[in-house]
């Protein structure tokens, strides 16, 4: 007994404990309170050694640990045999390494109860060999741990007992057994042994020993593969641009879960005892959170029922007492992916005295009878329901919703022709293409199809001298210059479309000027630019970081970075977020890099793509279909036509036809323009000026080579240009109208990232293509308000149906992830959830939403003074630029009768996105981020929180009456409190409310930015981001609820059932959450009382734990008494 508990002590003699995550005041406590029970521990055996002289002690029941002695005297182990030793009958007896490695088994010594397990270097054999000399009571089943060295037996014996596991198929490479070694690799998926798996897939290595796991990525994503590893540092996975499969050895080969990014590790011990934590999935960045203390950082987290069910499972069928496991929570359900045998929690006092508890009852159960030893199974319950509760008058955030434009792109380019060869309409059968018309060709395989076809046709075409054939040889030769850009395909950055002519093609525009030819053709689209630049990506990774800081908890450093409340929540399970993109790459990527701020994530954007963003493409939720426009978009472009084309200034009539909602922009940029086609005869001038100066700079020997951004050359800067030019003007002197925004795209392209090549007159070009620019895009979506429903409806309905369900309060739902209570002491509110849903997407989804939320009749502007500002300010508006953001936030107000209308509390938020590259004395002014409104000033006296988002000293009173200049707006300061970084600006209480700036545009900033603002002007071409600014923040759940369904109710029947379909869609999966937020915030630090008390051993805010949640997705009957807890949403 003394050699056992020796391994618990230091150098000195004295007991070492480390104590996990803990408050300072209560480790001090808790140790000395340890130390106190070990030493009367220790005096009662000398008491006992007293007595030995006079009486035969007591049989004790010896416990055998046979494992490497890295194990054996393990932290965790030691904490665990230290605590059986306070079992009254039990000794622990530690073999030594040296007489297990190299003694016989019969000179090893006696045990009643052997604990055993295999790890590197261990004698298997020679462990079972003791067993059966010594016929112990076996802790874990030495047998079975072969089959746990072997992934294809631990899969076998899973699939066996009925759980769940990934989708898997085996290839073994073994000569004796050549029909299972089939693979058929191709670029996006593979086959093995006829299973398909098309990517992402992960390859596993058979022998459980050999952590080296690849995960292989689609190439619409970026292609690649992650490479995982037994962790070395803080790494744990690296990317790897390596897309083919390992050629030598065996692997399991299984469909990619997705998990949104984490990982839930299980460890039982005994079929009733199972404690799980989360952390970040190896796969996700690689990087390796830790702690102040360097420990990887993990979350308890709760399991539901049936998770319970499959840890009894596994613990019962490898006959493993102590256990430890990996599940995957996707789509709803849990997946075992990995048994990993014998198993300890790390850093957990409250794992290591139940470990003890249970395996010392276990072992005094099956011994202590045949021993004659007095004893009795203590009763005690397992689990205490420990309720969660929120105190105060403050609001809880229960669920965030935004809608994001993409970031920066390239500009975007098309070009159109006519094709008839039989090889285009052998290649539009064969992807289906007849089924509905039309044809979207993205793969890198049908790109390459397309090449090949031009290419041909080129070579046919060199001998012919025909007129038309020339011109078509000219579109040819187009296709394929796009084509073989860059040198390899990628999805994200071209596609070509066909759509099926049945007569052909009538002449509709400059570009196709030849006689149209009798019989069926094919439209082909060649769509290529339009990618996300560094500089958006930056931009949405800087506005991932700062959105944390709309979330409470906000305080505290987290690598020197803010918004540690979302990161805890999100790490912690208790943060339910999903992003959902539109297919196009830069939305996709936009969201991608959006999340990597959000969720402090390192690495390539390739896995956090594959792991994090939902495609949403699905009936058009966040998809426009550009090519097939509504009658009423098609009327409105007519008119807008007619308008642009009149050779005069603007009239009365002209302003009342063109600006009939009087908008101020509109009506700016109609002053501006004057006449309109003299001012498209300006820009058609200041185009040619253009191209012939590149055309100049490109004869100059010293700039033919010049790179431009993002490895443009002049070469295509000229292509970009001319392409502008013959399409602007047509032959007969019009102006095709529907040009402006590719010319506005491409000089403000120019403007801001070639602006070291100092042509001339660009400013000028910008000036006017703007004025012009600001009056057809916004009109395109409708000119007066019927129309701008009417086309908002026609894009949106989808996304507006989608979002109401969002904010729907349904019944508790038990799936929801919880924290555990017992073990989370660090963190200060385990009951808390939030649902986050991101929904990325393009220009016209942002215009429409934010034509349904102006015009569909939310409020009446007469009776309502926030309102009627909101709209002033919005109609001020010029540009709804990238990374323009509506943002709606939903609040529960726990003091209120839960039917209450007061209950929930909506608010409604927007930023107009990236800053232009004009001055700033003409913007609009908003009146800052979450201001109180007049009937919610009585609650601003009592709103502080354990984790509010400002707790420091308030900046200078600024009323909110006088204007609030952006400009001039204050800035964010790193102001520190203790290790706690204050995050929010705020304009304290006036007169008229208080109100704070929650992204300022403030500061020059390097990419590798670590300030909390969204200011980055100091990057090279990246401008910052305009500060959120609040429409409303007093709307009840209800009015929201029935302003959506007035606009869902008016749409078409065809609208409606899509809306249908797609509500059912989302009805068959249900997830809920629930987080406290603070109602506007008051300007008053918190009391000390009032202060979280954290160890310093256990700084949260220090980690991202696990980097993400899951779906989970089965509701119930409501089953709290506390019905303010939580609550869920239909999905």
């Amino acid at each position: 007994m003394s050699e056992a508990r020796g391994e618990g002590q230091d150098q000195s003699g004295n007991l070492s404990f480390v104590v996990g995550c803990v408050d300072e005041d209560h480790r001090g406590s808790e140790e000395g309170g340890r130390i106190k029970n070990e030493g009367e521990m220790r005096k009662g055996e000398e008491e006992d050694d007293d007595k030995d002289d006079d009486s035969p002690p007591e049989r004790q029941i010896v416990v055998g640990i046979c494992s490497m002695m890295k194990k054996s005297k393990s932290k965790p182990m030691t904490e665990i045999m230290e605590r059986l030793c306070k079992f009254e009958y039990i000794t622990v007896v530690i073999f030594p390494e040296e007489v297990i490695l190299s003694q016989p088994v019969d000179k090893w010594p006696l045990c009643d109860c052997l604990v055993s397990f295999h790890s590197k270097g261990f004698p298997l054999d020679k462990a079972v060999e003791y067993a059966k000399l010594r016929n112990p009571l076996l802790i874990n089943d030495l047998n079975m741990q072969y089959y746990i060295q072997d992934r294809r037996e631990v899969y076998r014996i899973l699939q066996e007992e009925g759980i769940d596991l990934p989708r898997y198929a085996v290839l073994t490479r073994d000569p004796d057994r050549p029909e299972e070694c089939n693979l058929v690799e191709g670029e996006d998926h593979v086959e093995v042994n006829g299973e398909l798996f098309p990517k992402p897939f992960v390859e596993k290595p058979v022998s459980a020993e050999d952590h080296n796991v690849y995960v292989y990525y689609p190439t619409s994503a970026g292609g690649g593969s992650q490479r995982l590893f037994r962790k070395i540092g803080s790494r744990s996975s690296v990317y790897s641009p390596e897309s083919c499969v390992r050629k030598t050895g065996s692997y399991i080969y299984e469909e990619f879960m997705p998990t949104d990014g984490t990982d839930v590790k299980v460890y039982t011990v005994g079929p009733d005892y199972a404690h799980a934590e989360a952390r970040k999935s190896p796969a996700l960045d690689g990087k390796v959170e830790r702690d102040s203390e360097g420990k990887e950082i993990r979350y308890p987290v709760m399991l539901s029922a049936m998770e319970k069910l499959v840890a009894r499972k596994v613990c019962l069928a490898f006959k493993q007492t102590v256990c430890g496991f990996d599940l995957l929570r996707a789509n709803g359900h849990s997946f075992v992916c990995d048994v990993n045998g014998f198993s300890f929690v790390k850093n957990s006092m409250k794992y290591y005295d139940d470990c003890a508890k249970v395996l010392g009852n276990m072992v005094m159960r099956e011994l202590a009878p045949q021993f004659h030893i007095p004893w009795s199974i203590p009763l005690e319950a397992e689990d205490i329901p420990i309720v969660p509760t929120t105190s105060g008058t403050m609001m809880e955030l229960r669920c965030v919703i935004a809608i994001i434009r993409h970031g920066d792109r390239t500009p975007k380019q098309k070009m159109k022709m006519e094709v008839r060869h039989p090889l285009f309409f052998a290649l539009f059968e064969k992807y289906g293409g007849y089924k509905s018309g039309k044809l979207k060709l993205k793969k890198p395989k049908q790109l390459q199809e397309v090449l090949d076809i031009a290419r041909l046709l080129l070579a046919e075409l060199g001998q012919h001298t025909d007129c038309e054939i020339e011109e078509k040889k000219g579109k040819l030769e187009q296709l394929k210059t796009v084509l073989e850009m860059y040198g390899h395909f990628s999805g994200i950055n071209r596609k070509v479309q066909l759509t099926y002519l049945p007569n052909g093609q009538p002449k509709a525009s400059s570009e196709e000027e030849e006689c149209p030819t009798e019989g069926p053709s094919l439209l082909l689209v060649l769509k290529w630019g339009g990618e996300l630049t560094p500089a958006g990506r930056v931009q949405a990774e800087e506005l991932g970081r700062a959105f944390r800081c709309m979330y409470p908890g906000g305080q505290g450093d987290y690598a020197g970075f803010p918004g540690c409340g979302l990161l805890r929540l999100h790490s912690t399970y208790r943060h339910d977020l999903k992003i959902y993109a539109s297919d196009e790459g830069r939305v996709q990527m936009t969201a991608a890099a959006f999340a990597k701020g959000l969720l402090a994530l390192e690495g390539e954007l390739t896995p956090i793509l594959v792991q994090m963003v939902k495609s949403a493409n699905m009936n058009g939720m966040l998809d426009s279909d550009s090519e097939s426009l509504t009658d009423c978009q098609q009327r409105v472009k007519v008119r807008l036509h007619e308008i642009m084309q009149k050779d005069q200034d603007f009239t009365e009539a002209d302003y009342q036809k063109l600006a009939p909602t009087g908008s101020p922009s509109l009506v700016t940029s109609m002053k501006t323009i004057g006449n309109p086609v003299s001012t498209c005869d300006q820009v058609y001038a200041l185009i040619q000026r253009l191209t012939s100066q590149i055309r100049r700079r490109l004869e100059d020997p010293k700039s033919a080579d010049l790179q431009l951004y993002h490895s443009e050359t002049l070469e295509l800067m000229l292509q970009r240009w001319s392409k502008l030019e013959r399409d602007f003007r047509n032959k007969s002197g019009r102006y095709d109208i529907s040009k402006i925004p590719d010319i506005y795209d491409c000089v403000k392209y120019d403007t801001q990232h070639n602006a070291t090549l100092d042509l001339e007159d660009t400013l000028e070009l910008f000036r006017l293509s703007r004025a012009l620019a600001d009056i057809v895009i916004p009109q395109e979506y409708g000119i007066n308000k019927a129309e701008k429903m009417d086309i908002a409806q026609a894009y949106c309905l989808p996304l507006m149906k989608k979002i109401q369900l969002d904010l729907q309060r349904t019944h508790e739902d038990e799936a929801v992830n919880k924290l555990h209570p017992l073990y989370s002491r660090g963190v200060m509110s385990p009951g808390r959830h939030v649902r986050t849903r991101l929904y990325f997407t393009s220009e016209s989804h942002v215009h429409s939403l934010l034509s349904i939320f102006r015009y569909g009749g939310l409020l009446d502007e007469v009776k309502d003074q926030q309102w009627k500002q909101a709209m002033d300010y919005l109609s001020a508006v010029s540009e709804l630029n990238y990374m323009t953001q509506i943002v709606i936030m939903l609040y529960e107000d726990n003091n209120k009768d839960p039917g209450s209308e007061e209950r929930f509390h909506v608010e409604l938020h927007f930023s107009p996105g990236v800053k232009g590259c004009e001055g700033e004395e003409n913007v609009p002014l908003g009146f800052g981020f979450r201001p109180a409104s007049a009937e919610n000033q009585e609650k601003q006296t009592n709103q502080g929180s354990l984790e509010d988002l400002s707790q420091d000293e308030t900046d200078r009173a600024l009323s909110l009456s006088e204007p609030i200049s952006i400009k001039r707006s204050p800035m964010i300061r790193n102001r520190k409190t203790g290790s706690m970084e204050v995050l929010s600006e705020t304009l304290p209480t006036s007169s008229k409310g208080t109100s704070y700036r929650l992204f300022p545009s403030c500061s020059c900033q390097s990419p590798e930015i670590k300030q909390t603002g969204l200011g980055f002007e100091g990057c090279s071409m990246v401008p910052s981001i305009y500060p959120l600014e609040t429409l409303h923040n007093s709307l009840s759940l209800k009015q929201v609820d029935k302003f959506l369904n007035a606009v869902c109710e008016h749409s078409s029947d065809a609208h409606a059932k899509t809306m249908k379909a797609l509500s059912a869609l989302f009805d068959t999966s249900s997830q809920g959450y629930s987080q406290t937020h603070i109602h506007p915030p008051p300007p008053k630090a918190l009391s000390s009382s009032e202060t979280p008390v954290r160890s310093p051993e256990c700084p949260l805010w220090y980690s991202s734990g696990p980097s993400s949640t899951v779906f989970s997705g089965r509701s119930s009957s409501p089953t709290s008494v506390n019905p303010d807890k939580n609550f869920s949403f239909s999905e």
